[in-house]
């Protein structure tokens, strides 16, 4: 069997291209009132304001790396994760890859959500067509690093209680009423533009992957709670950006959803 790749249920990725792909996620956790909830796995509360979250275990990232490493009968694991500076996931995988019997080589996207879910899928489709261990998490290297990842949220005060922004970023932009266009810049998430309104955030939004993006550039659109407003970001950057690939969308799961909150939007531009 070929390189096998895993990845964590922040990347955001279609069910049926983990399916197709083989792709292992490893569920990040969602903590409600003492317990410890899976992504993916657990029924999981809608409201999200209260709750916390966190990374899997050492122990539940080396039983799936083992698991992966069996299946792919010594050709070797590439692990893609989210950023190390926005979860501990990235330490309890370093820590998991050194406790199996096996080739696991560690991918930190310094990205989530799509930023990560393209750079896990083109490593899987590139285990698929026969790369090998080396091929294959260069691959995820290359895709994760051409990624940019955007956003726009309602309130500031989700991203300031997670540790997600600083505390005076979070304070400042609710003085001022700001609704900022953010984005990932080395794996952080930091301040791109500032705007007044939604309506002006939404335009710089698009401006943002206008400039971002390649003729032929893939790019997933994500929201929390916002269908509407996704699909009407979704439009004005298929009128700006004719010649991309098609534009995927979906919902962030809950993990990101209680960073980002309610009537969060993002895009991922992926250049080619």
């Amino acid at each position: 069997m070929p390189v096998v790749v895993v990845t964590d249920s922040s990347c955001c990725l279609d069910p049926e291209m983990v399916e197709r792909y083989d792709i292992r996620v490893v569920p990040l956790h969602v903590i409600v009132e003492g317990r410890e909830l899976r992504e993916g796995v657990d029924e999981l509360p809608e409201d999200l304001s209260s709750v916390t979250t966190s990374g899997p275990s050492p122990a539940e990232l080396s039983e799936i790396y083992a698991r992966a490493l069996d299946d792919s009968d010594g050709d070797g694991v590439v692990a893609v994760h989210l950023s190390r500076l926005l979860s501990g996931t990235w330490e309890a995988a370093r820590v998991a890859a050194d406790t199996v019997d096996g080739p696991v080589r560690l991918v930190d996207s310094r990205n989530t959500a799509m930023g990560l879910g393209f750079a896990a899928l083109e490593a899987a489709k590139a285990a698929r067509g026969g790369a090998d261990l080396t091929e294959v998490h260069d691959r995820a290297v290359t895709v994760a690093a051409a990624a940019r990842t955007l956003l726009v949220v309602d309130r500031l005060d989700h991203l300031r209680r997670g540790g997600r922004i600083g505390t005076a970023t979070a304070l400042l932009g609710t003085a001022l009423a700001m609704k900022p266009v953010l984005h990932l810049v080395e794996g952080k998430l930091v301040l791109r533009e500032k705007t007044r309104t939604m309506t002006k955030a939404m335009t710089k939004l698009v401006d943002c992957v206008v400039d971002e993006a390649s003729p032929d550039a893939l790019i997933a659109v994500h929201h929390r709670k916002a269908p509407e407003r996704a699909r009407l970001l979704t439009e004005q950057i298929a009128a700006r950006l004719p010649d991309a690939s098609e534009i995927a969308l979906s919902e962030l799961d809950a993990v990101l959803g209680a960073h980002v909150g309610p009537g969060a939007v993002g895009v991922v531009v992926s250049r080619r």
